[in-house]
C-alpha cells in the first residue's frame, strides 16, 4: 500500500479555496495556488529516498537574488496575489542566512499571501523559529528524518512559542522502508535511478492525468521556472524570470500546451514520460479552468 501524506487533504482544500482568476488578453485564467521557491542549491542531508543521495548529484552553493524576488513579487502584487508562497523545493531553506530578510520581503509585497517553509529542522531552534514568524512566516512544516524523539522535541518547541495548530506541522519521515519512510514516494520524474533507495524511471508512460502544472509555479535559485516540483533533472524549463515576466511564463504558449496535454492524460514528453507521480490528488478545480482554454 502506498503511503499518502496525511496533510494532503488539508493542502488540497487550501488549493481549492485559493482559486484566483484574472483577466489576461480577454481570457479569464487561474493564477497558481502555490508558488514554490527553491531558493538555493544547498541541503545538508542526502536522504536515501532523495535524488541528492545519488553519487552524481551536483550541489551548488548559490542563493537566489533579492532583486529577482522583488521583481517577481511586484508583478504578483499587481494581481493582488493571495495564494501560498512556500520556501521548499530541492533545498534546506535554513542554510540561507538571508532567509529572514527574504520572508520579510515576501510579506512586504504579498501581504494577502500565506507564507510557508518546509525544513528538516536540523538548523532550527526556538530563537530561529520565533524569528521566522516575527519576519512574516505563516506556517512551518518540519520534516523529521531521524526519530520520534526529535518529532516530540519540535512539537514541544512550537507549543512553547504558543503557535496555533494551523501554524506548524511536524511530519514523521523516519518510518521504515516498509512504510515508505513516511513519504509519498515517487521516482522524481526519473531522477531516482541512482539514489541509495532507487526507484526506476518508467519504461512506458502512464496514461493518467496530472494537474500539478495547473496550480503550481516552481522557481529555483537561478531564476528558472520548472514545469513541476518533481522535475529534479530540470528537463522541462518553462522560462527564466531574469529575462521574462511571470505573465509571459505562466500564461505562455509552452506552459499552456503542456498543461493541457497533462490534463488530457498525455505524458508522452520529457520528463513526464518516465514519471510515476499521481498528479490528480490536488488541483482539479484549477485544471478544470485550464481545460476551457484551447491549445495554440
Amino acid at each position: 500500500m502506498i503511503f499518502l501524506d496525511t496533510n494532503l487533504k488539508n493542502k488540497s482544500t487550501k488549493i481549492n479555496e485559493t482559486l484566483q482568476m484574472v483577466k489576461i488578453n480577454d481570457e479569464i485564467l487561474p493564477l497558481p495556488a502555490e508558488i514554490e521557491i527553491s531558493e538555493s542549491g544547498l541541503c545538508n542531508r542526502k536522504c536515501s529516498f532523495c535524488p541528492r543521495s545519488a553519487p552524481d548529484f551536483v550541489e551548488k552553493k548559490e542563493f537566489i537574488k533579492e532583486s529577482l524576488l522583488e521583481k517577481f513579487y511586484k508583478e504578483l502584487q499587481d494581481y493582488y496575489y493571495k495564494g501560498t508562497i512556500r520556501f521548499s523545493g530541492f533545498v534546506e531553506p535554513l542554510l540561507d542566512k538571508n532567509i529572514y530578510n527574504i520572508i520579510s520581503l515576501t510579506r512586504k509585497y504579498l501581504n494577502r499571501s500565506n507564507i510557508e517553509m518546509v525544513t528538516n529542522g536540523d538548523a532550527l531552534n526556538k530563537k530561529r523559529l520565533k524569528m521566522l514568524f516575527d519576519h512574516g512566516l505563516n506556517k512551518i512544516l518540519i520534516s523529521v528524518y531521524d526519530c520520534k524523539e526529535d518529532a516530540d522535541k519540535f512539537e514541544s518547541m512550537c507549543v512553547s512559542l504558543k503557535l496555533k495548530v494551523n501554524q506548524y506541522h511536524v511530519r514523521h519521515r523516519y518510518l521504515s522502508e516498509d512504510n515508505d519512510f513516511g513519504i509519498t514516494l515517487s521516482n522524481r520524474a526519473g531522477q531516482m535511478a541512482n539514489a541509495i533507495f532507487p526507484i526506476k524511471p518508467l519504461n512506458v508512460s502512464l496514461k493518467k492525468a496530472c494537474f500539478i502544472p495547473s496550480y503550481t509555479f516552481f522557481l529555483d535559485y537561478q531564476g528558472d521556472v520548472l514545469m513541476c516540483p518533481h522535475d529534479w533533472g530540470k528537463k522541462q524549463i518553462l522560462g527564466n524570470l531574469n529575462v521574462s515576466t511571470f505573465q509571459e511564463i505562466w500564461f505562455g504558449k509552452n506552459a499552456s500546451n503542456l498543461r493541457l496535454k497533462l490534463i488530457n492524460s498525455d505524458r508522452n514528453f520529457t520528463p513526464c514520460n518516465v514519471c510515476d507521480v499521481n498528479g490528480t490528488l490536488m488541483g482539479k478545480k484549477h485544471s478544470d479552468e485550464w481545460k476551457k482554454k484551447p491549445s495554440k
